[in-house]
This record gives structure tokens, C-alpha cells and sequence, in this order.
């Protein structure tokens, strides 16, 4: 109970809709079933009963018991205990007795009595054995005390002993389901966690610590040697640069692309620049595998455009058709001349990005255009099961050199 209603507090105060899979696991959902023998109890009280002292001894045993084990139901080991099924036992024969001696609103004592048996036998295999044998005990007395009225005692506990039994292993399934869930997502978090800070600790610990010892090298060298000073100096940046790398590349897997927001980053980028960007898109809906690619197609192209083209005008143009998409990112600068040649595999430049998407399926050309300029075209088929991990790879983006495209 305590651990059900903490559940339903921190649900409420993270803003979250509380859970309710089902009654709450106590005891008290099952208590007020026992208004079942106020007939009983009103019996005894007016006189109405044969020897009433034990029918009122009997009345508050039997209560007595059912309390007892409607509280033990909802804890697993307490639920399965000898104790426990002994006091369901010692229900049905006082319930049996009852009934024989007594009948009329007595026999409503086996309902009551399915209830306790359903809360406890619940999920087991013999659920079916025990819920039949006891409407048939059910039936038999009744049928001996009220005759064929007596069915409906057997209806009623037949009932009540399948439908507690279903309800509450239904809400324990779900409260079990649940936990799992929760357990796994969070295990799922902590083992995130630990990837990122083991990558973080091998990528940054020799690093830094190399830096470290190239900075006091340099401060020493600065009094009596410049010169040496600049070479360690020169040192400290190749691996900064080489430690950026390496930490985007640890970060790629955190994050994912999307062509919209490279498009919307493009318009900016390019009016910053001075340079008109045009920006058209057609077709269906892309899937997000295709437009992870065609994102960093579009970054790629547009920061060769802003650095090297000296345009004044840049269209980027999407064309989705039933099997292939294309992109075409065109510029009116001027052309192949000013632009260096792209870097080898695994760069930054459109010839990584040329074999990425070759491996999806696709394909990547950049020329110059017939009119002037420089046009970069991208393909990719629209099934994503073509697109394969290693082309979902984001690129890394190095911090380029002075020239560097």
C-alpha cells in the first residue's frame, strides 16, 4: 500500500497522470463485501436465529477469518503461506456448517467464502479446480437447505470466486508489467550513462593530460626559447583539434538528423552571408532515415556555398517522387575555381558524404553548373530498409583548417 501510494505521489507531482492499474493493493477493497451478512447479523440480533450465541460466535469468527485473509492476499509470501490456506480451509468448513444449521441469509456466507478463495489461488493453475469445487459444495448445500433456489447461492459463488481471481491477477500483471518497465528504462539510462562517461574518460583523460604537460612546457620554454615555446604551442592545438574530433565523433549516436532543421538553419546561415537562399520542397513525407542524410548533404553544401562560392543567390531544391527523392542544392558563385578539393574518406567534405550515400543506395555528384555557379545533387531511394547503419552514421565535422572545405 505504501509503495502504491508513493507511485501515485510522484506521478502527481512530475505533472503526470496517476496510474491505475486496477484497485489498490489492499485489503480494505475487499471489505465491504462483508455487508453480505448484515441478514445474518440482523438475524441473530432479533432473535430469529436458534441458539444465537453460537450463531453470533460463528458470525464474528468467520468475519474474523475473512479479514485475515483478505489482508494476507495482497502480499505474495503472506498470500502463499500454510497459515493463510489453512484459514481459507477453516472458512468453508464453518461456512458449511453455518449454512447447514442455519440457511436462509447464512448461505450467503459462500460468496464471501469464493471471494477469500479467489484473492488467494489467484494466477495458480488449480484456480478452476477450487472454484468449482466450491460452487459445487455451494450448490449441494444450498439445494439441501433452500432447494432449487439454492442455484443462485452456486451462481454467486462461482462468480465471485473467478472474477476476484481475475481482476486482481490482472492488476498485479499490470503492476508487474510496470515495474519491468520502469526497471528496464531505468537500467537503460544507467548503462547510457556509463557508455558516455567511459567514452568521455578514454577520449579526454590521455588528451588533457597531454595538454597539461605541452602548457607548462610552453611556459617554461617562453622566457629563453620562442620559438620552441610556438612548436609546443603549435602541439596544444593539433591535439585540441584531434580531442574535438574525437568527442563529436563519441556524440554522433545523441545526435539525430532532420532536413527541416538543416533547411531552416541554411536560410539563416546563407542571408547571413549576404547570399539569397531559395528554398523549395515537394513529395510525400520523407522517412526520418532519408532525411538524417539529406540534412547533412544540405549543411555540407551550404558551407561550401558561404565560404567559397562568393554567390548572391543559392536555391536548395527537394523533389520526393514514389521511389527516390533528390536534392539539388545549386549556387550562382563562381564555380569550381575557388572551391579545394574535398577531403579524402572520412572527411568532412561532399567526398565522404559521396560514399555514405553510396552505401545507402544513392548517389552524390558537385560540378559546376552550365550557367555559371556550382551544383551539388543528392539521391536516395524513399524504403528505409536500404538505408544501412553504417550510412546513418552522422559525420563529423571537424573544425576546419584556414582553406579547408
Amino acid at each position: 500500500m505504501r509503495r502504491f501510494k508513493a507511485e501515485q505521489k510522484a506521478a502527481r507531482k512530475d505533472g503526470r497522470a496517476p496510474e491505475h492499474p486496477g484497485p489498490p493493493p489492499t485489503g480494505f477493497t475487499l471489505l465491504p463485501w462483508l455487508l453480505m451478512g448484515m441478514g445474518s447479523l440482523s438475524n441473530v440480533l432479533k432473535g430469529e436465529t436458534p441458539n444465537p450465541w453460537i450463531g453470533g460466535a460463528g458470525l464474528l469468527v468467520f468475519n474474523s477469518l475473512y479479514v485475515y485473509v483478505v489482508f494476507r492476499a495482497f502480499d505474495k509470501e503472506l498470500r502463499e503461506a500454510r497459515s493463510t490456506r489453512a484459514a481459507v480451509v477453516l472458512m468453508g468448513v464453518l461456512t458449511t456448517a453455518l449454512a447447514l444449521g442455519y440457511g436462509g441469509n447464512w448461505l450467503l456466507f459462500f460468496p464471501l467464502l469464493g471471494l477469500a478463495t479467489g484473492a488467494i489461488v489467484r494466477g495458480r493453475t488449480w484456480l478452476g479446480q477450487a472454484g468449482l469445487g466450491l460452487t459445487a459444495l455451494a450448490g449441494a448445500v444450498s439445494a439441501y437447505r433452500e432447494g432449487w433456489n439454492g442455484i443462485n447461492i452456486a451462481y454467486a459463488t462461482f462468480l465471485s470466486t473467478m472474477v476476484t481471481a481475475a481482476i486482481l491477477g490482472l492488476s498485479e500483471a499490470v503492476r508487474e508489467l510496470r515495474a519491468a518497465r520502469e526497471e528496464l528504462a531505468r537500467r537503460a539510462v544507467e548503462e547510457e550513462r556509463m557508455r558516455f562517461s567511459r567514452d568521455l574518460h578514454d577520449l579526454l583523460g590521455h588528451t588533457l593530460s597531454v595538454i597539461v604537460v605541452k602548457s607548462e612546457a610552453a611556459r617554461r620554454l617562453a622566457a629563453r626559447d620562442m620559438d620552441a615555446a610556438l612548436g609546443q604551442i603549435t602541439d596544444i592545438e593539433s591535439v585540441g583539434r584531434q580531442a574535438l574530433t574525437e568527442i563529436r565523433e563519441a556524440v554522433t549516436g545523441y545526435r539525430e538528423g532532420s532536413l527541416s532543421t538543416e533547411l531552416d538553419r541554411a536560410r539563416s546561415a546563407l542571408t547571413a552571408a549576404g547570399i539569397e537562399p531559395v528554398v523549395r520542397r515537394s513529395g510525400p513525407p520523407l522517412t526520418p532515415q532519408t532525411e538524417a542524410l539529406l540534412g547533412w548533404v544540405v549543411r555540407e553544401a551550404v558551407t561550401n556555398a558561404v565560404r567559397h562560392s562568393g554567390a548572391a543567390r543559392c536555391e536548395i531544391t527537394v523533389a520526393g517522387a514514389a521511389e527516390r527523392v533528390r536534392l539539388t542544392v545549386s549556387d550562382d558563385g563562381r564555380g569550381a575555381a575557388a572551391r579545394p578539393p574535398a577531403p579524402g574518406v572520412g572527411g568532412t567534405g561532399l567526398k565522404g558524404l559521396t560514399e555514405r550515400l553510396a552505401t545507402a543506395g544513392g548517389s552524390l555528384t558537385a560540378a559546376p553548373a552550365l550557367r555559371g555557379g556550382f551544383t551539388v545533387t543528392a539521391e536516395l531511394p524513399r524504403d528505409p530498409e536500404e538505408l544501412t547503419a553504417a550510412a546513418l552514421a552522422a559525420p563529423v565535422t571537424a573544425a576546419p583548417a584556414a582553406g579547408e572545405r
